[in-house]
């Protein structure tokens, strides 16, 4: 089964109206719709913003049912320049910004492992970037930085970039795959831009949530096609 997860409702009811025969199931509060689309079995939820939702989120749907592989899809933020609204970025690996221990060990973002980073399941994710270049999408790889804060200063953006060469922000995915990585189930994190992550976010963000919301999914149905 695919395990698919979005922060918001926006990001998962496009996915959630296609499946075949659903059945829900609630836990912590949290819906899980399975069944099928496609030929493919599903499980999608929406897991509510910040690392500590998708968490929870997470290693209750790999409890819950037989999980094979995670997708994370959603909106997210610009980090480079070359990165612009309404392209899709799939992550290389997933970082976590906001996690520093450095005042004891030196090393800012070390998650677990020794590792600063979590790589995506290559396979899956390369899988995920041609269904999207074929939904239409730019499509661009990189590094996704996760953290709980919204990102929408110039140098917040500036001082992620330069610990962790990341390309998008977002508020999920790098928990998603800490879990995931703890599990042993291959994942990957789909997001497309809705904002610059700077001070014109709150003209961007609204404006272009739908649509970039729209995008993820449409990439998503596209590679459940295939």
């Amino acid at each position: 089964m695919l395990g698919i997860i979005g922060a918001m409702d926006v990001e998962v009811d496009a996915i959630k109206a296609l499946i075949q025969s659903p059945a829900v199931k609630t836990a912590a509060g949290l819906e899980f719709v399975s069944g099928r689309i496609e030929n493919t079995e599903v499980c999608a939820v929406r897991c509510n913003p910040g690392k500590v939702n998708a968490a929870l989120c997470t290693q209750l749907m790999l409890d819950l049912y037989d999980i094979e592989k995670v997708i994370n899809l959603g909106v997210g933020c610009s980090l480079n320049e070359n990165v612009v609204i309404k392209d899709v970025v799939v992550a290389t690996e997933v970082c976590q910004y906001d996690f520093d221990t450095s005042a004891v060990d030196g090393v800012k973002g070390l998650i677990i492992d020794g590792k600063t980073s979590i790589a995506a399941d290559k396979e899956l994710s390369d899988a995920l970037a041609k269904a999207a270049e074929k939904a239409g999408a730019r499509v661009h790889r990189g590094v996704v930085a996760t953290g709980d804060c919204f990102i929408a200063s110039d140098e917040l953006k500036r001082s992620i970039v330069e610990d962790f060469g990341a390309v998008c922000g977002e508020m999920e995915g790098g928990a998603i795959g800490q879990v995931c990585y703890i599990n042993k189930v291959p994942f990957a994190v789909l997001r497309c831009v809705s904002d610059g992550g700077d001070s014109s976010v709150q003209i961007d963000y609204p404006t272009f949530k739908p649509i970039a919301a729209e995008q993820s999914a449409r990439a998503i149905i596209n590679f459940l096609k295939q």
